[in-house]
Formats: structure tokens, sequence, C-alpha cells
């Protein structure tokens, strides 16, 4: 069995209960949940004029390789609606491998540490809750590291 970490978002629908159905639809394709995060509200990021986002981190086990476990996803992001119009816009709901392992691998259709996860609160957050002193196999730092170098979130007045 391999360790990997995911996080998921959704901002479009019941945005809970497709995060719920995908946690679902995850064990149906061969992957263990191990441990899950507290669901966060977050604000968009890049593409600000949408909906507000809620994520959540997951540890998983599985016997599916990195290639295989992306088409999974993507198996499972397609069949909850999932529709691809707006870089970086509104989606039904979105699942990132963030680690598998402890590899690094990079393809053409996939990154493996994500690439944007040291600069995105609404990951580290609840990563953190998880997995707070897991090691980046590239940068090296913990988590809880890498959230403590972010900027705090903006505060409205």
């Amino acid at each position: 069995m391999n360790t990997a970490f995911l996080s998921l978002g959704s901002n479009l629908g019941d945005r809970a209960a497709l995060l719920n159905t995908a946690l679902n639809r995850l064990q149906s394709e061969g992957v263990h949940i191990v441990r899950r995060s507290s669901i966060h509200e977050t604000e968009p990021q890049d593409y600000l004029n949408q909906p507000k986002f809620l994520n959540m981190a997951v540890e998983i086990e599985t016997d599916l390789t990195p290639q295989q476990l992306l088409a999974a996803i993507q198996k499972i992001e397609t069949e909850l609606g999932r529709q691809r119009t707006i870089p970086k816009g509104p989606r039904t709901i979105d699942i990132d491998i963030l680690f598998y392992s402890n590899l690094t691998i990079t393809t053409p259709n996939l990154e493996i540490p994500h690439p944007r996860l040291t600069e995105r609160r609404f990951v580290l957050d609840p990563l953190s809750e998880i997995a707070p002193d897991l090691r980046h196999p590239v940068t090296g730092k913990t988590v809880r590291e890498a959230q403590a170098a972010l900027q705090p979130p903006a505060t409205s007045n």
C-alpha cells in the first residue's frame, strides 16, 4: 500500500454533498481513506468572480499507481459534472494529488508533489490538520512550516 495526500474542493451545487460523494467514489476505486480534515470555506483565488469554495484534505492508502490514481480522480470529476471551461474557474469538484509516498514525478499530465501546494492556504490549512509534520520531498519543509511561511489571510473591515 502507498500513502498519498489529496486536496478536494467544490464551489458549485451542494458543495458538501459533492465532497462526500467524491470521497465515497474514491473508496470504490480502490482508495482507503485514512484521515480527513475538517471542511474549510475559502475565498476563490486567481479567478475571483466565482462562489466560495469548500476545501478539505485527505490521507489515503492505495495500491493504485500515481497514473492509475490520476485516472480514477479524473473519472470521478467527470462523473460529478466537472467541466473545464474557465481555467481556475468554478467547478463541482476538484481533486488534486498533493503527495504520493515520497515520490517526485514530472510528466505532461501529472506533477507530484503538486507544484503550487506551498502557495495555497486553502490546501495547507486542511492538510496541516492531518499531517502537519509531513515533509515536502523537494523543499524539505514540513506542511506546518510551509503554512507558516504564507501571508496571513486577508481580513475584511
